[in-house]
């Protein structure tokens, strides 16, 4: 393997979730090379939130002879030199679940890794084809508890404990964390315990991203295990032993495979195979039973459903509402989950609060943030997507007299400045030190893209959300209808007089700013035409789309600002003040290509190849930055390097939504 090969096998990365906001994720080579990376980051009960359990695994082979090789990659010994070898000839994922081909001196080796849904427990299991008996597995695990956001260089337990009972081994740090569990399902191995030994490690991406970046993993020893014609599993778990035992390695796979196939059985027709799929089994990933949240699962089922919520993208987003309302029909919707949309959108609107949906949950804590000026009518949005796509209207109903109050709030005036400006019935917002739009980067005091006065999204969700109350009450034959009506029709007539720039033939991004009317071209203007209500004149979007796929559009996504712009960054990197600098102000963001795509067959009705041309770099990203994923960001230029998050919520739904938006007859294509 040449020193690129292994270089890029540093770069590209695995995932596997666990339905509770835990997982397990890595470098194809199998080195840890960030802070969030590990075997298992168990999602813990609040205050703890999602902690590193199980860092890494040393995998060795043992020759009948004695000699041993190691077959997984390792670190790096300093930031940028090469990687030590890796026997590594073949990665796939089967189903969503990783699998790794090795060929260790002529032996196969075949690992793959899987998180038993709703388990805080991950399961490796090798296949060995070994030419004769002799042959010893060796998997030393090295751990490092803290929580998964925590520097690297966080100061270890000093009292690790080890405790053997017969088969069963326990780590525990003595920190309030459960221990780490820890069993081999195989016929014959044994624990040699060597008195604890700690390495240092380099981690590079923190290292590029300006953190701190050398760590030290601790170990307790290892696993020899003798190979046989069977499977060897290790298991590793915080749950308790009663429930890792349940399932044998073999059973935890077939029931994880079925599952996922059933999810795709169940999908739109239209993405049961190929990309599709591929995105469906992405899909699930995000979304979640939150497992920190004990009263608002109480309250759940003391009502008759379950708590769900959305991940808004891994490795460190928690749930956002903003993320959840925009992903909900690509993730639950399209692929079928509609009782998980319902448990959803009834979840969120438990959290309401001053007439607004909280804009996330913070790690490890119970109670939401609201500082959003727009979460709460993307609620609107998802809550009209789930009602046409299922036809089930009790949801709708029960929600009407909260829908109500949080129009009122809006009009009333809520918090962050959120209010209806009666001089033109549009929605005005901003406070100091807040940034409540989706252009939401925020360095210590620093709001990069505040965006304070009227944005144009924001109106454009505004109308769309009156537009949908005066039709749900209409139906109702609510007298109120005809008071929104009005209310819907002046905000449209405002929109169209005070957002049109005539000197860019597009839209001002914010008018009634801190500095006046910004005439910066971003996306945001796209929501204008492509909500089901659209506010702006048909007349002008021919001119906005042009804008758009002029300056904006890039093979994976929308860029978030023109590169005409002097402000515009092409390139997403640095410290985080340089990334977030450059957040909002060029780099390209995948779920854009939602809103433009909708805009576009609104325009050309019956081009949908058209339109779907405009997917097309997506097939050869679903090979890249996180194998079978999309991520949240990439650069502005070519050749568009992902970043940030390697798997972003509303990233995969718009992609999938509008893959099959845009499908031809017949459903969906093979994988090219």
């Amino acid at each position: 393997m040449s020193h690129a090969e292994q270089a890029e096998l540093l770069t590209r990365q695995w995932l596997v979730t666990n339905a509770l906001g835990g997982y397990a994720s890595g470098t194809l080579s199998g080195a840890v090379s960030w802070r969030y990376h590990g075997l298992l980051i168990a999602a813990l009960p609040a205050p703890f939130g999602r902690t590193l359990m199980l860092n890494h695994l040393e995998e060795c082979l043992r020759f009948p002879d004695g000699h041993v090789v190691q077959f997984g990659g390792g670190e790096p010994s300093e930031a940028g030199a090469a990687p030590p070898p890796n026997r590594l000839v073949e990665f796939r994922l089967e189903d969503q679940m990783p699998v790794w081909s090795y060929l260790v001196e002529g032996v196969h080796v075949e690992k793959r890794l899987l998180m038993p849904n709703r388990q805080n427990t991950v399961h490796l299991t090798y296949r060995i084809q070994a030419p004769a008996d002799g042959f010893w597995l060796e998997l030393r695990p090295s751990v490092h508890f803290r929580a998964f956001e925590d520097s690297v260089s966080k100061a270890h337990s000093e009292h690790y404990e080890v405790r053997t009972r017969g088969h069963r081994y326990e780590i525990d740090s003595h920190e309030g964390y459960p221990p780490l569990r820890l069993a081999i399902d195989a016929e014959e191995f044994r624990f040699i315990q060597d008195g604890g030994t700690r390495r240092e490690i380099i981690y590079a991406r923190d290292a590029e991203r300006g953190f701190e970046s050398r760590g030290v993993l601790w170990s307790p020893g290892y696993f020899s295990i003798a190979v046989r014609a069977a499977p060897l599993t290790l298991i590793a778990s915080t749950e308790d032993w009663h429930t890792l035992m349940a399932l044998d390695a073999e059973a935890a796979f077939t029931t994880e495979r079925d599952r996922l196939q059933r999810l795709i059985r169940q999908a739109d027709p239209r993405a049961r195979a190929g990309i599709g799929a591929e995105l469906v089994l992405a899909a699930d990933q995000f979304i979640v039973v939150p497992a920190g949240r004990v009263r608002d699962t109480a309250r759940a089922r003391a009502a008759g459903d379950e708590l769900r919520s959305v991940i808004a993208g891994y490795h460190w987003f928690t749930d956002w509402g903003r993320d959840t309302m925009i992903s909900l029909e690509g993730l639950t919707l399209v692929t079928g989950r509609h009782q998980e949309a319902a448990w959803i959108l009834r979840a969120f609107a438990a959290y309401v609060r001053d007439g607004l949906i909280p804009n996330l949950f913070p790690e490890g804590r119970n109670d939401g943030l609201y500082h959003t000026a727009d979460a709460t009518l993307w609620f609107f949005h998802a809550i009209d997507r789930y009602t046409r796509v299922t036809g089930e209207r009790n949801t709708l109903q029960s929600l009407l007299p909260l829908l109500r109050q949080i129009v009122d709030h809006h009009f009333r005036g809520t918090r962050y400045g959120i209010r209806v400006d009666p001089t033109d019935g549009l929605l005005i917002q901003g406070a100091e030190g807040y940034q409540l739009t989706w252009m939401d980067a925020k360095v210590g005091d620093w709001v990069v893209t505040p965006r304070r006065g009227k944005a144009v999204e924001i109106n454009a969700l505004w109308y769309n959300a009156l537009r949908l109350l005066q039709g749900w009450l209409h139906a109702e034959d609510e007298p109120a209808a005809a008071e929104l009506r009005a209310q819907a029709d002046r905000a449209r007539q405002s929109f169209n007089q005070r957002f049109w720039n005539p000197a860019t033939e597009c839209l001002f991004d914010v008018i009634d700013g801190e500095h006046g009317d910004d005439p910066a071209i971003r996306p945001n203007q796209l929501l204008s035409i492509s909500l089901p209500n659209a506010v702006l004149d048909r007349s002008r979007w021919p001119a906005v789309l042009a804008m758009a796929e002029r300056e904006l559009v890039t093979p994976v996504g929308l860029r978030s600002l023109s590169p005409k712009h002097k402000d515009y960054r092409p390139k997403y990197s640095g410290d985080l003040r340089s990334r977030d600098a450059a957040y909002h102000q060029g780099t390209v963001w995948a779920w854009l290509i939602g809103p433009f795509i909708d805009a576009w067959l609104k325009l050309h009705p019956d081009d949908a190849a058209g339109a779907r041309r405009f997917l097309e770099g997506f097939a050869p990203h679903l090979a890249e930055a996180c194998v079978g994923s999309v991520s949240e960001i990439f650069d502005a230029e070519p050749p568009f390097d992902a970043r940030g998050c390697i798997a972003q919520a509303w990233s995969v739904a718009e992609v999938l939504r509008t893959f099959v938006l845009t499908a031809p007859t017949g459903g969906s294509p093979p994988r090219p």
